[in-house]
């Protein structure tokens, strides 16, 4: 079984600027591309951003400049740095990981979900 847990989110002011984490835990091997995406009332889910193993990373356009995806593979952990916030960035950031187990298969999990909020 393997855990993902969000933490870092809340209300902040357009223009500001939040850190998100996401640590994997359970029964891993190794981690391959870890993702983060997020979604707004009435909308879809969609992708933020994605970084690999290696570190190679890509961004949604509409935060390409203002979010920076980067990971820590010793602690299973995954972080998005938000800055120049813009309340259409408010939305439930979701946490995602294909995760190689100890047996050797492969697995996606998502995290439980942690709420941004941009606001004046």
């Amino acid at each position: 079984q393997v855990h993902l847990v969000e933490s870092g989110g809340g209300l902040v002011q357009p223009g500001g600027s939040l850190r998100l984490s996401c640590a994997a835990s359970g029964s891993i091997r190794s981690i391959a591309t870890m993702r983060w995406y997020r979604q707004a009332p009435g909308d879809q889910r969609d992708l933020v951003a994605g970084i690999t193993a290696e570190g190679a990373t890509n961004y949604a356009d509409s935060v390409k400049g203002r979010f920076t995806i980067s990971r820590d593979n010793a602690k299973n952990t995954v972080y998005l740095q938000m800055s120049s916030l813009k309340p259409e960035d408010t939305a439930v950031y979701y946490c995602n990981a294909v995760v190689i187990l100890l047996s050797g298969y492969s697995r996606n999990y998502w995290g439980q979900g942690t709420q941004v909020t941009v606001s004046s």
